[in-house]
């Protein structure tokens, strides 16, 4: 029989035989026990699956509402098929707990949970993925999905050896000036929060960004925060790849999370741009949902690429957001950023 219990100390050894089940998933879940998880037992000792689900504040047609973030829910269905449809229960627990659920990233639309969620009735949908080239010849020689081939490694290493890659793609994506507008800031305060409650009413649906969840989501030191004038603010990452499956050992800057008025988008992704192109980057990427955001993007001459980073919402969630493309969702949302 299976029961629903909260992590605590207690189960650290049965998750830790949990984990080595499920191995051959390739996943495992975090052993350091969590208020926000829950596990599902066997027998009152085995644990056979585990989700985390993360409280969120959301401004959903202005008013603050309550979501949570369904995370990592892991199931020993996936390498015994005595526990196939645990996967479910879990799903359905989290449910019961709070109607008005998410789940963001879980590697594309074919993967295993996002295919369950939406034979649940949730709605997904891609967050749209761009990039900018900075330093075109590094580029070419380390971007691994465009060189699983030898044919294509050969074709690439030509174009960064004669530099007519160099060439082409900086005429394609020439690097953009600020207007000396940003500054780098510390931590968020009173700007970000008179920039919040003026947005709030602008977006129809986004997660709580005033200057208390900031500087709780983006204190650590690697995060880079900016602030330009009095229209936004932005975070970004700049981050030395090591033997990474997508970016190999690029450097890679990435525009993680931002906020600005619809019609000062622009103004915001050309200084984080800036920012990090001076910074010395070799590629610059960012997902965003929101049609402003996306527009903004491509007038800094970014360039859009297949995403990876789904978006998925419970019935609940779905019927208070709306219009899809008016949703402000990206990485800084869920456990995007920890991979860049």
């Amino acid at each position: 029989m299976i029961t629903f219990v909260p992590y605590t100390q207690e189960w650290q050894g049965a998750v830790a035989e949990f984990n080595g089940r499920i191995a051959a998933s390739g996943f495992e879940f975090p052993t350091e026990c969590s208020g926000d998880a829950t596990l599902a037992v066997e027998d009152g000792r085995h644990v056979r699956g585990a989700y985390i689900l993360r409280p969120q504040s959301f401004s959903l047609g202005g008013e603050q509402a309550a979501v949570a973030h369904f995370r990592l829910p892991l199931s020993e269905g996936t390498v015994n098929r005595t526990y196939a449809m645990l996967g479910v229960q879990l799903l359905r627990h989290a449910l019961q707990r709070q109607p008005m659920l998410y789940a963001l990233g879980m590697g594309g639309m074919e993967r295993p949970l996002p295919k369950m969620l939406r034979s649940a009735g949730w709605t997904l949908h891609l967050v749209p993925f761009h990039f900018k080239v900075v330093h075109p010849n590094a580029f070419l020689r380390q971007i691994r999905p465009l060189r699983r081939t030898a044919a294509r490694r050969l074709a690439l290493d030509a174009l960064a050896f004669s530099r007519l890659g160099d060439v082409s793609l900086r005429l394609l994506q020439p690097r953009v000036s600020g207007a000396g507008t940003a500054q780098t800031v510390s931590s968020f305060g009173s700007k970000e929060d008179r920039l919040w409650e003026a947005c709030r009413p602008s977006y129809p649906a986004l997660a709580w960004r005033d200057s208390a969840t900031l500087n709780g989501l983006y204190g650590e030191a690697r995060f880079h925060r900016l602030r330009v004038g009095d229209s936004g603010w932005a975070v970004m990452l700049d981050t030395q790849m090591k033997d990474d499956p997508y970016f190999g050992d690029l450097r890679l800057g990435s525009i993680v999370d931002g906020l600005a008025l619809p019609g000062q988008t622009e103004e915001l992704v050309r200084e984080a741009t800036a920012f990090l192109e001076r910074r010395g980057v070799d590629l610059i990427v960012s997902n965003q949902a929101h049609r402003s955001w996306v527009e903004a993007l491509e007038v800094a001459r970014f360039r859009s690429g297949p995403s990876n980073f789904a978006f998925a919402a419970s019935k609940a969630l779905a019927a208070r957001i709306g219009d899809w493309n008016l949703l402000h969702m990206n990485r800084g949302d869920g456990d995007g950023p920890i991979h860049l």
